[in-house]
């Protein structure tokens, strides 16, 4: 049997196995009437084989009718199958008095047995005309019934009937009228079970196609469907109007993850595509890209300029707070905008051009302190670092090509090395080594930070394991924490697991901060994971002192232990006295603060000797070391303590 009639079976059987068990008392009945004829006729063998037969029927026939209802809402092949040739029996089951009438010499009987099959043809061809595969399976066993009926009745030797026998038969004609009329009557009964599959089916249909255009959480678009609908929207749109696509990502949403669950979570994203969806309207496009990125695009609009009014009206109103479970929920959004016409070419304003350009801005806004969205434009923006850039970096970092290297912290008055910072540097396959600066931005735009902090404080603590086994002090070795792992809690995790591996070297580790976490979106979440890891027993730096956003004001959330000024003010002591007052300034104020304070950047004897004169203790810079590979730093140890060794012999 081909697969499209199984398919066929099994959408009718469902239907049928429904009307079957509606007309189970019907048959019963008149299964009884037609019994108990024969047996009034002289068929009582007869009689009771065919109340046998129809009994184990309808046994099957029950059967098989829960299982098909157990197994709903696909019924499976077998049992539709099954279903199918048991119901093609039942018109031989129930035919079978009809022969057995054939053979009596009463022409009265023989009349009764023309009416019970008649009676079967109605009842068949009324129940299931709208199954025509079903209503053929039985009414070719009927048809051919038919003429055996006659074969048996040509060998039959008819005499004068009784009485009795002609009001039997007048019955039974009594009874085929009643049931032509009773037939088509639940004939509405079973174009009403066909139209409600009908409707299911569509149903499904329907929901199977929307799952397929839409998040299954929010109901917003999914990325396909909201591509699709954006080149549509470009098509159509007139000359001297514009498509602004407008990508959004939720700041401070994992917190909300990690602190409230799961389900918080969800309600807030449901929440912001219900915000987006009233600010799009009929005309705009609304999508969810996965996890907390959105995206939303308008047409018709008359300049760049009146896109960004309305990215503006936009991010404000996802921003706004949110109730869940009587807690108030606050995010922030970093937003991407591009316009078409902002490129040289008409050409390039196609779907990938314009996601690709609104996602780069959203990053970059991402990463600003400023929190209103970012127009794209193509000349302010590098290229977009492709697949293959990602998977190079990440194959660096897994094979250790990116390491850690030591720039030594000295102290100023005795020219000894108290610690060190590890800035990254990337010994390349093709021999060249490339500093921080030619990589890091690509790891953070690729949103490999977390992998490359993690590799970098497990050689570190390696590096400083191997030091202190073979009985050096490395002192405190600084690095570079990003803003992005302290800005969540599985991020905080991860960190913290690593140091917990290596208990022995974790009392070395400093991690150095910038003044963003004072200013940054999660700046609460950020500053109280500080809290914690000082707490533990990590020391803190804050990092490029003096560059940044932070206020004396801001000094006071935060309680850290070394205070760095930045080497552009190093650069410029002695030859502008604004930057002496004012580094003399930090050096006042980490030593009320009770904190440590290293100057970088010093690269001549005259900026040592002002920074001593100021107070300064320590420094770094390329007048003492540059940053060098771990091997080095563990051969200068080891020639550092073998004079001191020979002094104590």
């Amino acid at each position: 049997m081909s697969a499209n009639r199984l398919d066929d079976i099994r959408y009718q059987t469902r239907i049928i196995a429904h009307v079957v068990k509606r007309d189970t008392p019907k048959r019963i009945a008149s299964a009884l009437l037609i019994i108990g004829i024969c047996w009034y006729g002289g068929e009582s063998r007869s009689a009771i084989g065919l109340a046998i037969i129809i009994l184990l029927y309808e046994i099957a026939s029950f059967t098989l009718d829960r299982l098909i209802a157990r197994d709903k809402p696909e019924v499976t092949s077998k049992y539709a199958v099954a279903f199918w040739l048991l119901n093609c029996s039942s018109a031989f089951v129930y035919l079978t008095p009809s022969f057995a009438l054939a053979t009596q010499p009463s022409v009265a009987l023989l009349l009764v047995g023309f009416i019970w099959l008649f009676g079967v043809y109605v009842h068949v061809s009324n129940t299931f005309a709208a199954f025509p595969f079903h209503n053929w399976s039985l009414m070719i066993p009927a048809f051919l019934a038919a003429y055996l009926l006659l074969f048996l009745a040509s060998q039959t030797e008819f005499t004068a009937s009784p009485l009795d026998h002609w009001a039997i038969a007048a019955g039974g004609f009594v009874i085929y009228v009643f049931n032509t009329i009773e037939t088509l009557n639940k004939q509405k009964d079973t174009q009403g079970a066909l139209a409600h599959a009908r409707h299911e089916a569509t149903g499904r249909l329907r929901r199977l196609e929307h799952l397929a255009h839409h998040d299954s959480l929010t109901g917003a678009l999914n990325r396909r469907a909201f591509d699709g609908d954006l080149g549509k929207l470009l098509l159509h749109r007139c000359d001297g109007h514009e498509v602004a696509v407008m990508l959004i990502d939720l700041d401070g949403f994992k917190p909300i993850n990690d602190t409230y669950s799961h389900e918080a979570g969800d309600a807030v994203l449901v929440e912001v595509t219900k915000r987006l969806q009233v600010v799009a309207g009929e005309s705009g496009i609304v999508a969810r890209l996965g996890g907390d990125e959105f995206a939303i695009a308008f047409g018709n609009l008359s300049s760049s300029d009146a896109a960004m009014r309305l990215a503006t009206y936009v991010s404000r109103a996802v921003a706004a707070p949110m109730i869940w479970n009587q807690k108030t929920l606050r995010i922030a959004v970093s937003m991407g905008v591009n316009v078409t016409g902002m490129a040289p070419q008409k050409a390039t304003d196609t779907v990938g051009n314009l996601c690709a350009g609104a996602d780069q801005a959203m990053y970059r806004a991402k990463a600003s302190p400023n929190p209103n969205p970012l127009l794209f434009l193509s000349n302010q923006f590098a290229p977009r670092l492709s697949l293959i850039d990602r998977g190079a970096l990440a194959i660096a970092i897994q094979n250790h090509e990116i390491r850690p290297y030591y720039q030594p912290k000295v102290h100023l008055g005795t020219g000894q090395t108290v610690g060190y910072e590890a800035p990254a540097r990337w010994v390349h396959p093709d021999g060249a080594l490339r500093l921080p600066h030619q990589f890091v931005n690509q790891i953070n735009e690729l949103g490999l930070q977390g992998d490359f902090l993690i590799e970098m404080t497990r050689q570190v603590l390696a590096d400083i394991s191997t030091l202190t086994q073979a009985g050096h002090n490395p002192g405190q070795v600084s690095i570079n924490v990003p803003e992005v792992t302290l800005a969540t809690q599985s991020g905080l995790r991860d960190f913290e697991r690593v140091i917990a591996n290596h208990p022995n070297a974790a009392g070395h580790i400093t991690i150095e901060i910038t003044e963003d976490v004072f200013i940054a979106r999660a700046a609460e979440t950020i500053q109280a994971s500080v809290k914690k890891l000082r707490q533990n027993g990590v020391r803190v730096a804050l990092d490029d002192f003096g560059t940044g956003f932070a206020s004396f004001q801001h000094l006071r959330q935060l309680e850290f232990d070394e205070l760095k000024i930045d080497s552009s003010f190093v650069a410029d002591l002695g030859r502008d006295p604004a930057v002496d007052v004012m580094v003399q300034g930090f050096l006042s104020i980490a030593s009320g603060l009770g904190v440590a304070v290293i100057a970088e950047g010093v690269e001549t004897q005259t900026q040592r000797h002002d920074l001593v004169g100021m107070g300064c203790v320590v420094a770094q810079g390329f007048l003492f070391s540059q940053a060098l590979p771990f091997d080095e730093i563990a051969a200068l140890l080891g020639a550092a303590a073998r004079p001191a060794k020979s002094m104590q012999r």
